[in-house]
């Protein structure tokens, strides 16, 4: 099949003809329909990250199952399904207490190692071994995944367009339903509004936020945020973010959400916190990258620092949630779609993605 082979940060992504070996137990085959191209895709191809290479790259994306490894009972051929970039494995301490997204497997075998959970790969070319990205490796063709990493969701839905939900998606609108659990009247600052950002003003939306404050250095961005939810802008272009939301808000916001991971940033949703406001830290940074605050200023104003890996979502409950939410007309995801290209265009599409002149593009095989 045709996949996208990541080697190094000097070297272009390229196509190339990998061998994708069946689904052992506990894993299926899935026809891939689109695969999302995510700013996490962008920090590995920057070398910003530790990731095992060569590896085939992409880990948002939606399609059909075409087979079943021995002992799947919980999914069926030709079931539509959004991959999930945590597989939970059931069997952790974390995954026993709802808590799949910090799945003790994942962060210790899956992702480090660029394995599935039996510790290999099912991908080659030619001898040599080629690992997953983040278990799912949708910049492919077909992929092969662990079933709880393909979550069954409705016929209906189109498969072109819920692809996003698998990541951008769940880790916006999570982000605030689950890490943040956002109360109902609530004043909240969105950092960035990307593809995350802009799902973390729409989840603040659904929980009933009062002002939602939408942040970005490209206008175009705030704009776009209103039609998600944003009740005000801010361009950081300006002047400084901090001092412009505290015009807005004087008291400070009770939530406050960095979409994007830089150093910047994070420090910034600290520093517009209310009294007992929670920065919550959404988008990821660079291996090693270090933000600072003020102790004594966190604990006596009663304030939290949030982290949020994939929304704390449960895979298999809340991604058809939120595509049926998307198909009852609640959540917007077309508007986050910039534009669809061939597989053999993906490290075009890495490079639309670094100009940051798109939202998501989708990759079709």
């Amino acid at each position: 099949m045709k996949a996208v082979v990541f080697r190094d940060p000097a070297t272009r992504a390229e196509v190339a003809d990998v061998t994708l070996a069946a689904p052992r137990a506990g894993e299926v085959r899935v026809k891939i329909a689109a695969a999302g191209v995510c700013h996490s895709d962008l920090h590995v191809k920057r070398g910003e990250w530790d990731a095992p290479a060569p590896m085939v790259m992409g880990h948002e994306g939606s399609g059909v199952v075409v087979e079943l490894g021995e002992g799947v009972t919980s999914l069926a051929v030709g079931d539509h399904v959004v991959l999930s970039w945590v597989p939970p494995c059931g069997e952790c301490r974390y995954c026993q207490q709802g808590h799949e997204a910090r799945c003790q497997k994942v962060a210790t075998v899956v992702a480090p190692k660029g394995v599935l959970f039996d510790g290999t790969s099912r991908l080659t070319l030619g001898d040599e071994q080629i690992h997953h990205y983040l278990g799912v490796s949708s910049f492919a063709e077909e992929v092969v995944v662990p079933a709880s990493g393909a979550i069954k969701v409705r016929d209906d839905a189109p498969l072109d367009v819920i692809a996003v939900v698998g990541c951008a998606v769940a880790t916006g609108v999570g982000a605030v339903l689950n890490t943040a659990a956002v109360e109902p009247g609530s004043t909240v600052a969105v950092i960035g509004c990307g593809g995350v950002g802009l799902n973390v003003v729409q989840g603040a939306k659904l929980a009933g936020a009062e002002r939602i404050i939408a942040i970005d250095v490209v206008p175009e961005k705030t704009h776009m945020a209103v039609q998600f939810g944003a009740t005000d802008r801010i361009d950081a272009s300006e002047r400084d973010a901090v001092e412009q939301l505290f015009e807005l808000i004087p008291d400070g916001v009770d939530y406050a959400f960095d979409a994007i991971g830089r150093t910047i940033t994070t420090e910034q949703s600290i520093r517009m916190l209310g009294l007992g406001g929670a920065s919550v830290i959404v988008g990821l940074p660079p291996t090693g990258a270090k933000a600072s605050f003020e102790p004594l200023v966190l604990a006596e104003a009663d304030q939290r620092i949030l982290g949020s890996n994939y929304g704390s979502v449960r895979p298999s409950i809340d991604i058809p949630a939120l595509v049926d939410r998307y198909m009852d007309g609640q959540l917007l995801l077309d508007p986050l779609i910039s534009g669809r290209r061939p597989l053999d265009e993906a490290a075009e599409a890495l490079d639309d993605l670094e100009t940051g002149g798109v939202l998501r593009t989708l990759l079709i095989p």
